[in-house]
């Protein structure tokens, strides 16, 4: 998928409106796919990714978290947290299809299907350009900062 156009997408998102891509043509994209609202890392990599919202923007980049949890959850973890982007709800993991981030993974010793904390850059033109998979949280908002400010 790398280095080709994504397809457009639409999804419900925090703040009451539809996230749509098509409609952020012109301007880069960082999607962050993250496996729960209020847990540990999630919580973690959230803030990580609100305290860099403002260096994103003035990189002409906008910020979106996407998890399979009802709105209704998003928009509660957003205020908790004071994220300073939208949370994107995909319910039915058709977007999470679409990236391929759905895996089995071990928890607590039980095997499980979820979403493999990813993140996926897509330029001005929407193009996918960069993306992580298997994320560790410390220091990957800032690496995804650093690589949006070299394109």
């Amino acid at each position: 998928m790398q280095g080709k156009p994504v397809p457009d997408f639409s999804l419900p998102s925090t703040g009451g409106s539809t996230f749509h891509l098509s409609s952020f043509r012109g301007r880069k994209l960082a999607l962050y796919f993250y496996p729960k609202d209020n847990t540990p890392g999630c919580s973690a990599e959230g803030a990580d990714f609100g305290d860099q919202h403002r260096a994103f923007q003035r990189a002409g980049c906008e910020i979106f978290g996407v998890s399979r949890d009802p709105l209704k959850s998003h928009e509660r973890f957003k205020e908790k947290m004071k994220f300073p982007f939208e949370l994107l709800s995909d319910p039915d993991e058709a977007v999470c299809r679409q990236f391929g981030v759905m895996k089995q993974k071990m928890m607590y010793g039980k095997q499980v299907r979820g979403i493999e904390r990813s993140t996926f850059v897509i330029d001005s033109n929407g193009v996918l350009v960069h993306e992580w998979r298997g994320v560790k949280v410390p220091g990957h908002a800032q690496e995804v900062l650093n690589f949006v400010k070299a394109l």
